[in-house]
């Protein structure tokens, strides 16, 4: 008789489910929940109050929902019997983290006019300010944990985001009982036990060589900031794979599972995807590309990268250091372009073809050579996350006349996300950490011209993982080491996991081209990023003064 385990991957705007056969990986049922309050970004919901720019914030009764919903409908897909089903397992994008009271109680429900009550989803980058003084003051004072960070602690992550709760909000931080994160938050609703997994931890809370930052530090910050580690977040980490405890009765009651069954140590998107890739191999790093693009691999040794998001012992794998980077926008920018840029005679051509206009105007970009549209762009239209570590960052687009056309600039825009992903591999690199193979998972990976686009500008094959929900796949895979079907994840992955070797070879005639346009993207990059003109800044400035 067959065993099953069920992922659960929370995205950005939706939630989806997929029942997995622990014997071979095979999918056998999924079903997506779109979030009824999707991204919360310009006005909150029970009020309608106007949120200021670059918040973004959502409703933790969505994330239910998706237990409620496409759990059911999954299992009701794969046809099988719930009692087959041996655990569940999680994923989440990360940071989304949430103030609550010591029982879990989201504080929103509570105070349900206060924005700074609801979780801050990964995106929210309204927090740059206190991100700055957190780097800043961590090289004045010499902290050990900074240069684990590249040198800059992101206003995406749990401190920044906690600080700007205590200084713009004090109420709601004293409120506060429990600052967490999404990913162990909903396992708590799973199993009824609250757990810290140790991947959020590490890359989002600043969690390194067993120790939060320390009070003095945090003191130094602000002095009402001087116990929020030991207060707010302290509790025993659990290694990824673990048990973190039984399905509740309520939650059995949600999903259609049955009591009892194993419920796995939470766990971030992009790190449970590596097992589904089959790419836990030191040197092999995995781009989860979606809304944005996280870059994760593995290592034996510790080094110091510039500009990334951390390193982590154990991050990913037990072990191996787990190393992170990544790209705040991503699938967001293409979809941004479409929406507000391309006219609507595209997307009527695009319907009358029956494409969506991301195929349209990709066919249309496929067919020009590179370099043909005299285009440059940087890839900042959410800010940079890696390697510069600066969301008050915008995008730029440069060599527009009055002949471009839109699939030019849509190409220009692939192309930069093309960039700097290069740039980070490079920083890699020059750190001594080499990069052997380069697999690209989520659902970008479906976009042909987007994977051909980076195997020319990376100048490497890319290899693809098979499953199109990977994140999903990779949370079952936990699952089943939770349920004790496989001692261990890397045993497990080799079973379950699943991935396609070298699908997209680099074109030479095209990559010559590219590394000309990389010169010059890397001279744009490091004009606008690294200081020599802050006028990306000063616009941002501009534009907060007047909508305040």
């Amino acid at each position: 008789m067959s065993r099953y385990t069920i992922g659960v991957d929370f995205g950005t705007l939706s939630g989806r489910a997929v029942v997995v056969r622990v014997e071979d990986g095979a999918e056998v049922g999924a079903a997506v929940h779109e979030y009824a309050h999707g991204v919360i970004e310009r006005t909150l919901p029970a009020t309608g109050q106007q949120l200021r720019p670059d918040w973004a914030l959502q409703d933790p009764d969505d994330y239910i929902d998706v237990l409620r919903t496409a759990v059911p409908e999954a299992l009701e897909v794969a046809g099988i019997d719930p009692a087959d089903v041996i655990g569940i397992a999680t994923d989440f994008t990360a940071c989304t983290v949430l103030p609550a009271l010591a029982d879990g109680t989201p504080l929103c429900r509570v105070l349900e006019d206060r924005p700074h009550a609801y979780p801050k989803l990964w995106k929210h980058h309204a927090a740059q300010p206190q991100a700055d003084r957190i780097s800043d003051l961590a090289h004045e004072r010499g902290e050990p944990w900074i240069a684990r960070y590249g040198g800059r602690i992101s206003s995406e992550w749990q401190f920044a985001k906690a600080l700007q709760v205590l200084e713009e909000d004090p109420e709601v931080y004293a409120r506060t009982e429990r600052w967490i994160e999404a990913a162990d938050w909903i396992i708590w609703q799973l199993c009824g036990r609250e757990t810290r997994n140790a991947c959020t931890a590490g890359y989002k809370g600043i969690f390194q060589d067993g120790q939060y930052p320390d009070k003095a530090y945090l003191e130094a910050l602000n002095p009402a900031f001087a116990d929020f580690a030991e207060t707010r977040l302290a509790h025993p980490l659990s290694a990824l794979g673990e048990r973190a405890g039984d399905l509740t009765e309520q939650a059995a009651a949600w999903t259609g599972l049955p009591a009892g069954i194993a419920v796995a140590v939470g766990n971030v998107d992009a790190h449970v995807t590596s097992p589904a890739a089959q790419a836990i191999t030191p040197g092999q790093m995995l781009a989860v590309m979606g809304t944005s693009t996280c870059h994760i691999m593995n290592g034996e040794a510790l080094a110091p990268v510039p500009g990334i998001c951390g390193v982590v012992d154990g991050g990913i794998l037990a072990g191996l250091y787990g190393y992170e980077a990544g790209q705040s926008g991503v699938g967001d920018i293409f979809g941004w372009f479409v929406e507000q840029g391309v006219p609507p005679e595209i997307h009527e051509q695009a319907r009358a073809d029956g494409l969506s206009v991301h195929d349209f105007l990709s066919r249309q970009a496929a067919a020009q050579p590179a370099g043909g549209h005299g285009l440059m762009a940087l890839d900042w239209h959410n800010g940079n996350r890696s390697v510069l570590v600066d969301h008050h960052l915008s995008g730029v687009i440069i060599g527009q006349t009055l002949a471009t056309r839109p699939f030019e600039i849509y190409k220009a825009l692939v192309e930069a996300t093309a960039f700097g992903t290069r740039k980070i591999i490079e920083s890699f690199e020059q750190a001594g950490v080499p990069v052997t193979e380069f697999v690209a998972a989520g659902g970008l990976k479906r976009n042909t011209l987007v994977m051909q686009i980076y195997a020319d500008v990376l100048r490497r094959p890319l290899s693809v993982a098979t499953s199109d929900q990977a994140p999903a796949l990779g949370s079952a895979i936990h699952a089943a080491v939770a349920a004790g079907a496989y001692p261990d994840v890397a045993t497990a992955a080799a079973t379950m996991g699943r991935v396609e070797k070298a699908v997209f070879e680099p074109d030479p005639a095209a990559a010559d081209v590219y590394d000309r346009l990389y010169a010059e993207y890397s001279v744009l990059h490091d004009y606008f990023g690294r200081g020599e003109n802050k006028v990306l800044h000063r616009l941002r400035d501009l534009r907060n003064e007047a909508l305040s």
